[in-house]
C-alpha cells in the first residue's frame, strides 16, 4: 500500500524561520475553527450520488425512505464521532510517547491497529477509488446522452423518438479523454480543478433540488405510496430494497476522508461563502497535493488547538449531518412527490423533466466536468502507487524507471515532454479496463449501491469501531464494548444485505 509517514509529535510549538509560528509538529500554525470544518464536511458529502435518492426513496416508499435515510445520517454521525478521537495517537503509559497526529487515514489505522489492518483499509480504499472511476466513466456518458436527448425533444417534441443511441461511445469519448488526462504532468496538483469541481457539483445537487420542487408544485399533488414502487414477486422488491439502501450508503459517510478534513493543508483565507462554492466536493480534495509532493501525509492541518480538534470535529459532525441530512430528504422527497413510482434512476438524466431543457443541459455539463477531473483526482492514487512499487520492485529497469524526451509538433522548440513507457502501458491500461467494465456493466444505480455496500462497513464502521476501543481503552465485554460490537454488527448486516441485492441487480441486468 502507498506508504503514509504522517505521525510527528512535538512537544510544544514556536517559531519556525521568518518568524512563521509552528504547532506542535513543527508545522505551520493551523487556523481552521467550526465554520471551516462544517464547510468541509458539507462539501465532502456532496456528490453525484444524491442524484440517486429520489430513486431509493421510490423504492422503499414515504416511510422506508426518509427513515433509512434518518439511520445512515446517525450512523454517519456516530462513525465521525469514534473516528474523530484518533486524530490523535494514544500516549504511552509511560509518557515516552506523546500523543501523535495521524495525517491521514491509513496513518490512523496503522498506528492503532497495526500494519495488517492498515493492508485491508488501503485494499479497500484502493478498491473504492478504482470502483469510482468505473461509476464516473457510467454517470458521465449518462450525462452526455442525456444533453443530446434533451436538445431533441425540445426541438421536435417530447413524443419524438429521441434514443440518442447508447452509451457506449459516449464511455469510449470518456476513456479516451482520461487516457490522454492521466499523463498529463502534474495534472494532479492543478488547484484550479478543486474550484471547478466544487461549483459543478453544487450547482448540479441544486438544480435537480429545485426541478422536482418545481415539479411537485406543477403537479398541484404529491405522487407516491407507503410501501414504494410495487414488484411482481416479494424477491424482487426485497432486492431493490437492498439496492436503494446502497446508493443511500455510497451518497452518505464521509468517514474515509475525516482525517483528511482534519489535516487537509489548503490556508484558509476565504470567507465561508468562498468554502461552499469553491472547494472541491472532498471526495477530490482528498487527493490534492502541493507541487511534487506524492504522498497524502504532505498535507497540513487546519484545525487549530485548542480547543482540541476532535471537539471541533464533533461540532463540525453535528452541524454537518443536520444540515446534509435536511438537503438529501428535500431532494430525495422532492423527487419522489413529483415523479412518484417513476421516479427516474438518475434524477437529471431519466427525463422526467424536459423543460427547460438548456437548465437540463446546464447540469449535466457540470456533471460532465465534475467528473472528469474527479476521475483523475480518484485514479492519481492508484498511480502513484503503482509508479512506487514498480520503481521499487524493478530499480534497474529501464522501461520503468527511464523516461524519454519527446518532441512535441507546434510546440515551442525548448519543450518537450517526458515519456515514461511503464507510466504509458500502466495508466492506459487502467483507464482501459475502466472504460471496459463501464461498458459491460453500465448499470447507475445497481454499480452505486455495490460501491456504496462494499466499503461501508469496513472503512466506515468496522475501523473506527476498532480504532476507538484502542484510543479510549475500552475493554472487552464491557458496556461500551458490546455497545459498539452490536453496533457493527448490525451495520455488518445492513451492508452485506445491500451488497448482495445490488449485486444480483448488476447480474440480472446484465443477464436479461
Amino acid at each position: 500500500m502507498a506508504q503514509h509517514h504522517g505521525s510527528h509529535s512535538l512537544e510544544v510549538g514556536g517559531v519556525g524561520a521568518g518568524g512563521v509560528e509552528l504547532d506542535d509538529d513543527g508545522h505551520a500554525a493551523r487556523t481552521g475553527n467550526l465554520w471551516t470544518c462544517f464547510a468541509h464536511i458539507i462539501t465532502a458529502v456532496i456528490g453525484c450520488g444524491v442524484l440517486a435518492l429520489s430513486w431509493s426513496v421510490a423504492q422503499l416508499g414515504w416511510v422506508g425512505g426518509p427513515v433509512a435515510m434518518l439511520c445512515f445520517a446517525f450512523v454517519t454521525y456516530l462513525s465521525a464521532f469514534l473516528l474523530s478521537h484518533c486524530y490523535r495517537s494514544p500516549a504511552s503509559d509511560d509518557g515516552s510517547l506523546k500523543r501523535q497526529r495521524n495525517y491521514t487515514y491509513m496513518d490512523a489505522v496503522r498506528t492503532h491497529l497495526g500494519e495488517k489492518r492498515t493492508w485491508l483499509c488501503g485494499l479497500f480504499q484502493y478498491l473504492n477509488m478504482y470502483g469510482t472511476a468505473i461509476a464516473y466513466t457510467i454517470t458521465t456518458a449518462t450525462c452526455l446522452r442525456a444533453i443530446v436527448r434533451a436538445n431533441c425533444y425540445h426541438s421536435q417534441g417530447h413524443s419524438a423518438p429521441c434514443g440518442a443511441g447508447g452509451d457506449h461511445l459516449y464511455m469510449l469519448l470518456f476513456g479516451a479523454a482520461q487516457a490522454v488526462l492521466s499523463l498529463i504532468p502534474n495534472f494532479h496538483s492543478m488547484a484550479w480543478l478543486s474550484a471547478v469541481a466544487a461549483v459543478m457539483s453544487f450547482t448540479y445537487a441544486t438544480i435537480g433540488l429545485g426541478l422536482g420542487l418545481a415539479k411537485t408544485i406543477e403537479n398541484g399533488a404529491i405522487k407516491g405510496s407507503v410501501a414504494g414502487v410495487p414488484m411482481s414477486t416479494a424477491p424482487q422488491k426485497v432486492w431493490r430494497v437492498a439496492q436503494a439502501i446502497g446508493d443511500i450508503a455510497f451518497a452518505y459517510p464521509y468517514t474515509i476522508v475525516l482525517l483528511e478534513i482534519q489535516v487537509y493543508y489548503y490556508y484558509y483565507t476565504a470567507s465561508i461563502f468562498t468554502f461552499f462554492f469553491l472547494k472541491v466536493s472532498f471526495r477530490l480534495i482528498y487527493f490534492i497535493k502541493k507541487n511534487s509532493c506524492n504522498s497524502l501525509n504532505c498535507m497540513q492541518d487546519t484545525l487549530k488547538s485548542p480547543p482540541p480538534e476532535s471537539e471541533t470535529m464533533q461540532k463540525g459532525n453535528v452541524l454537518a449531518v443536520l444540515a446534509t441530512t435536511f438537503f438529501y430528504l428535500a431532494v430525495g422527497c422532492f423527487g419522489y412527490a413529483a415523479f412518484g413510482n417513476a421516479a427516474p434512476g438518475n434524477l437529471l438524466t431519466g427525463f422526467g423533466f424536459y423543460e427547460p431543457y438548456w437548465l437540463i443541459d446546464f447540469a449535466n455539463a457540470c456533471i460532465v466536468l465534475h467528473l472528469l477531473g474527479g476521475y483523475q483526482m480518484f485514479s492519481q492514487q492508484i498511480f502513484t502507487f503503482a509508479d512506487r512499487s514498480l520503481a521499487a520492485r524493478f530499480p534497474n529497469s529501464a522501461f520503468v524507471n527511464k523516461s524519454y524526451a519527446v518532441k512535441v509538433p507546434g510546440a515551442p522548440a525548448s519543450w518537450s515532454y517526458s515519456l515514461n513507457l511503464q507510466r504509458l502501458c500502466f495508466r492506459t491500461a487502467y483507464v482501459a479496463s475502466t472504460t471496459g467494465l463501464a461498458l459491460l456493466f453500465p448499470y447507475f444505480n445497481e454499480v452505486l449501491g455495490v460501491l456504496g455496500a462494499v466499503v461501508f462497513w469496513p472503512l466506515a464502521i468496522y475501523l473506527p469501531v476498532e480504532m476507538y476501543c484502542v484510543q479510549r481503552g475500552v475493554l472487552p465485554w464491557t458496556r461500551t464494548w458490546v455497545a459498539l460490537q452490536a453496533f457493527s454488527v448490525v451495520c455488518f448486516v445492513v451492508g452485506t444485505f445491500a451488497f448482495v441485492g445490488s449485486v444480483e441487480g448488476v447480474i440480472r441486468k446484465r443477464l436479461g
